[in-house]
């Protein structure tokens, strides 16, 4: 007589290999969606947005694969400004045991890029707003040591031994950071959105997209929510230009599936804003 533990186990296989089969047929159907959509996006964007001053990297939030680009270069490093102060915030919260000051902005007085000033600021409110004062305050006595750990586990290049200080926060020109790595750096960030400090980091790139420097990207996406972090650099193109802008961004805000990295010749980071928002809508259409 057949045992009833065969006849469990034998269906159990039967159950196990029919699974398998459907988990083989479905990676396909998902691999050719994904390789439309990014076929679809790329065609999009370039007609779209074919100004030449426009660079872009388009990556799927959930795996970090690039879906479409238009950057030379891409893995050359740049300055790319302020895209690296939520690293350096992570960087200094492991010299301090994660505790983070409250800073008065006294605008050019205190080294800030808004004369004015941005009064009293935390964290959130210094990433939603690029707060330059912060960051010098926040990076007084940090080297490139402090910010090695951090820069590796994300995956940055490293800055160079002599960058001390403002610099660590993307004040200056001296640390390059290749834009692919920036890009796939911000995917393991709202990757590990748990931890405390790096939950603080979001909430302020999300505040960025309703009233800070990247409120020009949530103009343009209406109603979605999104992350946002801009910064502004010195540029790099053959045929110079003040600055360049830089915005990278996430959508939606609560879950992204979609990062869009933007660099706009001769423009602050909050006109690149723009230009991420439209293109992204663009990309949801």
């Amino acid at each position: 007589m057949v045992s009833i533990r065969y006849i469990l186990v034998s269906v159990l296989i039967l159950l196990l290999t029919a699974a398998s089969r459907s988990r083989s047929a479905a990676e396909p159907v998902a691999a050719d969606r994904n390789s439309l959509f990014a076929q679809s996006a790329a065609e999009g964007l370039n007609h779209d947005f074919p100004d030449a001053g426009i660079s872009f990297l388009l990556l799927d939030a959930h795996t970090g694969q690039l879906l479409a680009s238009r950057w030379e270069q891409p893995n050359a490093p740049v300055p790319l400004g302020s895209l690296a102060k939520p690293f350096t915030a992570i960087a200094y919260g492991q010299q301090h045991e994660f505790q983070y000051p409250t800073h008065i902005c006294r605008g050019s007085e205190s080294g800030c890029w808004r004369p004015g000033g941005h009064g009293n600021v935390d964290l959130s409110s210094a990433i939603a707003f690029s707060c330059n004062s912060y960051f010098r305050f926040l990076t007084t006595g940090l080297n490139s040591v402090d910010v090695a750990s951090t820069a590796t586990h994300f995956g940055l290049d490293l800055p160079d031994r002599a960058i001390r200080g403002a610099e660590l926060a993307g004040i200056g020109t001296r640390w390059r950071i290749s834009p692919v790595h920036m890009a796939q750096a911000y995917v393991e960030l709202v990757h590990t959105r748990q931890d405390p400090t790096i939950a603080q980091i979001l909430l302020g790139m999300e505040r960025s997209a309703q009233h800070g420097t990247g409120a020009e990207l949530g103009r343009a996406l209406r109603s979605q929510r999104a992350l946002v972090k801009t910064g502004t650099a010195a540029c790099t193109h053959l045929q110079r230009a003040p600055g360049d802008g830089f915005a990278i961004a996430l959508i939606p805000a609560e879950d992204p599936r979609l990062l869009l990295l933007v660099r706009v010749h001769g423009v602050p980071g909050s006109i690149a804003a723009r230009a991420a928002g439209q293109m992204l809508h663009r990309v949801e259409e």
